[in-house]
């Protein structure tokens, strides 16, 4: 299952509300053994913005990550592009990794510098670089690419793609997330924004994606 948690609050006060959501959310989501979760906490385009804003986000997610790892419950995973993170972040987020990683809990991704059309690009030059120390050539990769290639080197590799994707705020539209792993997903789309998303709205959301016809394209 993934979940996308967008925060859109101007106030540090709406960062760190939507922060304290997670605890329980991941929650519900082991109460009825969701297996992987996906949780967005920092785009790319969030990477943008002018410092003053930026840093204190920055200073949530990383004790909110660290509070996640310290609940000794989930496998933190985090997902998007480290390398262009601050250092204090990424070693945050390294350290969680690190400290759940024997855990045998639910995976909790969380996606942080994280954008869909970034993911992609990674992923082709991951690829490509990987082909290139081998010794084949552009044009060999070019002909013998496949989407299972590609797929081997997103951030979520070897996981399964997300069932449900859950967009809160009214949006309706995926601003870029999961472009690749949510082509057959099925998607919901909750009035409520993410610091005020409770269990029932969550419940309903699994309602509704239980009683759709999954086609997976067709």
């Amino acid at each position: 299952m993934g979940s996308e948690m967008c925060i859109r609050d101007s106030t540090k006060t709406g960062h760190q509300a939507g922060a304290d959501n997670i605890e329980g959310f991941l929650t519900w989501c082991e109460d009825v053994d969701i297996e992987v979760v996906t949780l967005w906490l920092l785009s790319t385009d969030n990477l943008a913005r002018p410092e003053q804003e930026l840093a204190p986000l920055l200073r949530i997610i990383e004790a909110a990550v660290a509070k996640l790892a310290a609940a000794g419950r989930w496998r933190i995973n985090p997902v998007g592009a480290l390398h262009l993170l601050p250092a204090d972040t990424r070693a945050a987020l390294e350290a969680a990794a690190g400290q759940t990683r024997g855990f045998a809990g639910m995976t909790v991704n969380v996606a942080v510098g994280y954008g869909g059309r970034q993911e992609i690009a990674d992923a082709v030059r991951s690829l490509l670089t990987e082909g290139a120390a081998q010794g084949v050539s552009i044009e060999d990769l070019a002909q013998s690419v496949t989407v299972e290639q590609i797929a081997e080197h997103l951030y979520t590799r070897g996981q399964p793609d997300p069932e449900l994707v859950i967009r809160t705020s009214g949006e309706q539209r995926l601003s870029g997330f999961l472009l690749w792993q949510s082509a057959h997903s099925e998607f919901y789309f909750c009035e409520a924004y993410w610091p005020d998303f409770r269990r029932v709205d969550f419940l309903r959301a699994l309602r509704a994606y239980a009683d759709r016809h999954r086609r997976f394209g067709g």
